[in-house]
């Protein structure tokens, strides 16, 4: 037989499921293309293994890890390897955790991969405050030298669950959090080739010492060889939770006793409840209890929403004047805003340089002055933290007495207990600021209203930096007369939205939501507004809204309309399948410079400021009820004079609405009755 038909038979052999012959023992893939779940490997049967305990934490099992003896949280990994002691050429690691408070300069293991005779880690995980660090030893030289791939900006240690996807290919290591865009490193040394593990061991949580123990929660940790795991896992609509493998004593629904049998396994929970006002209600505050003190309510959350547990059924049944509160002069716009352990405050945004603008403290049930703020033409103000840092921001319209333009961003003093001038930022009539972070960075938005006479000019995005401890600029978009920013987000993406109100000719022009998608933010959408002045993004259930206040239609070069103010202002829904927001529903308004979305028990509200009809600034502005099918419906009208502004609130008498009047300084609280 020629060598060819020689060579073709043993592959016709081969490939019928006979094997190749190598040394007495038939040759197959080192691993099977199929998870391999190294948690469950150390996890018996009969339960948790000693130095294990089952934890529960935002409705979702964890182990925690309790051991003085790392090596009982090991086993070989022969276990795993099976057919040879071969690490796979490429992989996927997938890990769900919940990581707690990690000190500075401190690094925790996830997991490592360890030769019996020798202290280096051949395969490694570990985490350190906003870094995860992936740990290969490569032994293309002969003495060898472990790699540290390092992943910057991964902020994990906030107590919440997570699941990463590490996928390893050649020198390309890309990690995904959350379903995320992923983060993707490129080193000089490959991933090697033919990794030995024989005599090796998995440990858990440690690399076979006590320091660098990982003191989190651990629900899934799985080894896929040969593939990139990111389609399989970003299927679920929970990605922080998403399963691949879990051990049985970790699924949602335990064991279930037989007749009067305990449960299999026990579990411990970290069970809290709630104060105050109506908190989010996710998956990741499932089984977690709220008790509404105003409403005398007890609610669980089931992964959706706040079920019922005891409760006094409330609803609204009407407004009524609580408190004429004096500003100093006509206001633009309010801020409400707890510090805690000091307060609740709200802070009026004041037309007028002296006497500036001023923030109230709520006491004994009425909001009393509190501090004076020398402010020009102020537009709005934003409260926002960073870690513990406590700040205030405002949107000065006017230059100072010096012909210089800034806004200024103030710092909570713990010590005076006031606000202090911390950062001044050159701005353009702004109107707006907005704060939030994304990847565990902190940004701010102003919108830049015009510079002298052009309106078409950049609003900037100030990054915070942290080893300065100030703003800087990150990224600027160009506005036309903008009015409004609003930040969102949708799953695990970062969405800003920007009100565009006037062009220098007309007010009817397009305003637009950005992405952020690989560092900065991309159009996403535009949507065709009139004198747009506000974005409000709301959630009824687990649909999403967008509601947008147009405040005057003109264009210099069509016919004058009959009413320039009395205008439909939109709100628009999310498409998941179009991938797009599409207008749900038109209400007619006079002039709306705001929205402000609340709820009062299980009803949901929309209040728009209407500022002017054409006539007269004294205008009603109305409260709309969510009536479902027929959306939203006038409910309540407010007689309001040049309503600039809307706040709702809540403190432990009831629930609030503040408005603030842009034509007199007389602002006002509104208490809302129920029955």
């Amino acid at each position: 037989m020629s060598a060819s038909l020689l060579l073709w038979a043993v592959f016709l052999h081969w490939a019928s499921g006979g094997g190749l012959v190598q040394g007495g023992r038939t040759w197959q893939h080192c691993t099977d293309l199929r998870p391999l779940d190294i948690l469950s490997e150390v996890v018996p049967a009969s339960g948790p293994a000693r130095g294990m305990r089952v934890f529960q934490a935002q409705g979702v099992r964890g182990f925690q890890l309790t051991t003085s003896r790392p090596r009982a949280l090991g086993f070989p990994a022969s276990r795993l390897f099976i057919h040879c002691d071969r690490f796979p050429e490429e992989f996927s690691i997938i890990v769900t955790l919940r990581v707690l408070n990690v000190p500075a300069k401190r690094n925790e293991y996830v997991f490592t991969l360890m030769a019996e005779e020798s202290p280096s880690v051949l395969v490694g995980l570990r985490y350190s405050p906003n870094k995860l660090h992936f740990l290969f030893w490569s032994q293309e030289r002969s003495s060898g030298w472990q790699t540290r791939v390092t992943f910057r900006n991964v902020s994990l240690a906030d107590s919440q669950w997570h699941t990463l996807v590490l996928a390893v290919s050649g020198q390309s290591f890309s990690l995904t959090v959350d379903c995320s865009i992923p983060k993707d490193v490129v080193v000089e040394t490959p991933f090697p080739t033919s990794l030995s593990v024989k005599r090796a061991s998995f440990y858990l949580g440690n690399r076979r010492r006590r320091k660098g123990l990982f003191t989190g929660l651990l629900r899934q940790l799985v080894l896929l060889p040969g593939a990139d795991a990111t389609p399989r896992i970003c299927t679920a609509m929970n990605f922080k939770v998403a399963t691949l493998s879990v051990p049985a004593v970790l699924q949602d629904v335990p064991v279930k006793p037989a007749s009067n049998e305990v449960l299999k396994y026990l579990y411990e929970t970290d069970m809290k409840v709630t104060l105050g006002s109506r908190p989010p209600c996710t998956k990741q505050e499932k089984a977690r209890f709220w008790f509404n003190a105003s409403q005398r309510g007890l609610y669980l959350c089931d992964g959706s929403t706040w079920i019922s547990m005891l409760e006094v059924k409330q609803r609204l049944d009407y407004v009524e004047e609580y408190q004429n509160l004096v500003t100093n002069s006509e206001t633009m716009g309010i801020e409400v805003f707890t510090i805690p352990k000091v307060g609740l405050f709200a802070a009026t945004a004041n037309r007028h340089t002296p006497p500036g603008s001023a923030i109230y403290k709520w006491t004994d049930g009425k909001f009393v002055p509190y501090q004076n703020i020398p402010t020009y033409q102020a537009q709005s103000w934003k409260y926002f933290t960073i870690g513990k840092k406590i700040f205030l921001a405002v949107a000065n319209f006017e230059q100072n007495g010096k012909g210089q333009e800034f806004s200024v961003i103030y710092k909570w003093s713990r010590r005076k207990e006031k606000f202090i001038t911390y950062q001044r930022i050159t701005t353009h009539s702004a109107r707006d600021w907005e704060a939030f972070v994304i990847e565990g960075e902190a940004f701010l938005a102003v919108v830049n209203h015009r510079e002298g006479n052009n309106h078409n000019i950049d609003s900037v995005i100030y990054r915070w930096n942290p080893r300065t401890g100030l703003f800087e600029t990150n990224q600027t978009i160009p506005t036309s007369g903008a009015y409004d920013w609003e930040f969102f987000t949708i799953g695990p993406y970062s969405f800003l939205a920007v009100a565009n109100t006037f062009n220098g000719t007309s007010t009817k022009i397009y305003s637009h939501i950005y992405i952020w998608l690989g560092g900065s933010f991309q159009l996403f959408q535009s949507i065709l507004t009139f004198g747009a002045a506000d974005w409000e993004v709301f959630h009824i259930g687990d649909r999403v809204f967008l509601a947008v206040a147009n405040s005057h239609s003109y264009d210099s070069g069509m016919p004058v309309p009959s009413n320039f103010y009395a205008i439909n202002s939109s709100i628009y829904e999310l498409n998941i399948t179009a991938q797009m927001f599409v207008k749900f529903q038109d209400l007619l308004t006079y002039s709306a410079l705001d929205w402000e979305f609340f709820s009062v028990g299980d009803d949901s509200f929309l209040v728009v400021a209407n500022s002017f009809d054409g006539f007269t600034f004294s205008v009603n502005s109305i409260i709309y009820r969510w009536q479902g099918y027929e959306g939203f419906v006038a409910a309540h009208h407010l007689p309001t004079v040049g309503c600039r502004d809307w706040e709702a609130f809540n403190t432990t008498e009831g629930s609030y609405l503040l408005y603030s009047s842009a034509k007199e300084p007389l602002s006002k609280v509104l208490k809302l009755k129920t029955t």
